[in-house]
């Protein structure tokens, strides 16, 4: 049990670090979006051939439309975070995009039938309080990068959660392979949408531009994936949930020790409400993620 534990851990201090190296990529959204579901899509591939996974392609055609709209809403959702990390801070962005499960707690009544209890209304209102408190008053007044970059992580937020969702519904694909089907949806609507939008540019990276990249790709999409799944199949649902707080506290000390970003003690209670609450609201109901 200390191994899978160990691996999981990993690969979350690991997504924490995400926004650090898309500072040095100077690319748009969409194509660092793109590119970093080619690299995790191919090497994901080579560790299923390594190991001697087959997908049951025969199993997936009834989620193909399924995996196709969870792709899409995961190519999305990284352009959005990305341009969350150019506009404010990695901690705001961060704090804000982990709103996503509180979305997901009140669309599951609409969608599921499911009946929201007074433990999940009191998580719904704090954790909404402690996103108010990220943006702060001030920004909702004047506006500015700050509100925008917010505003962005709440979008990206939007659509982690309607991966979560759609998730729900695949019943014949599950972990890995599920996400590598999924990467494979990002790219068929990345691509077009990069070409719409300004082409690639890989041309005008430089050294440090290239290695970022393919950190982002390789190591914080496709050896993290192969952590976290592998991790995943061994631990209890709960345990997994709160194990991967540890990305967005990561994220925080990432953003206010490394590159020196400042937080407010606002915007750190705000983080606290919203980290805190969701986490007592998945405690007990073993309710596992997906990644960003």
């Amino acid at each position: 049990m200390r191994r899978p534990k160990i691996m999981l851990s990993v690969s979350m201090a690991v997504f924490g670090t995400l926004g650090l190296f898309t500072r040095y990529i100077p690319l748009s959204s969409g194509e660092l979006a793109l590119y970093r579901a080619i690299l995790a899509a191919a090497l994901i591939l080579v560790f299923l051939a390594v190991t001697k996974q087959k997908i049951d392609l025969k199993g997936i055609r009834r989620d193909i439309p399924l995996l196709l709209a969870s792709g899409v809403a995961m190519g999305i959702n990284w352009i959005l975070l990305f341009q969350a990390y150019q506009y404010t801070t990695i901690s705001a962005a961060t704090l804000s995009y982990y709103f996503a499960p509180v979305i997901v707690t009140v669309a599951s009544p609409l969608l599921f039938r499911e009946k929201l209890t007074a433990k999940q209304i009191l998580c719904f209102c704090m954790s909404t309080l402690g996103l108010v408190m990220i943006i702060g008053i001030g920004n909702l007044r004047q506006g500015g990068s700050d509100l925008t970059g917010i505003l962005f992580g709440l979008g990206a937020a939007v659509f982690y959660a309607s991966v979560i969702l759609l998730n729900k519904f695949i019943k014949n694909v599950a972990g890995i392979h599920r996400t590598l089907l999924q990467f494979f949806s990002a790219i068929i609507v990345l691509l077009p949408y990069v070409a719409c939008t300004g082409g690639t540019n890989l041309a005008s990276l430089n050294g440090i531009g290239w290695t970022s990249l393919l950190i982002v790709g390789l190591l914080h999409t496709g050896v993290t994936y192969c952590l976290y799944f592998s991790a995943l199949k061994d631990l209890p649902g709960q345990e997994a949930a709160i194990l991967s707080y540890i990305d967005p506290l990561a994220a925080v000390v990432v953003s206010v020790l490394i590159l020196g970003e400042s937080m407010t003690v606002l915007q750190f209670i705000g983080g606290v409400l919203i980290l805190g609450f969701t986490l007592w609201n998945e405690k007990g109901q073993y309710k596992i993620k997906g990644r960003e």
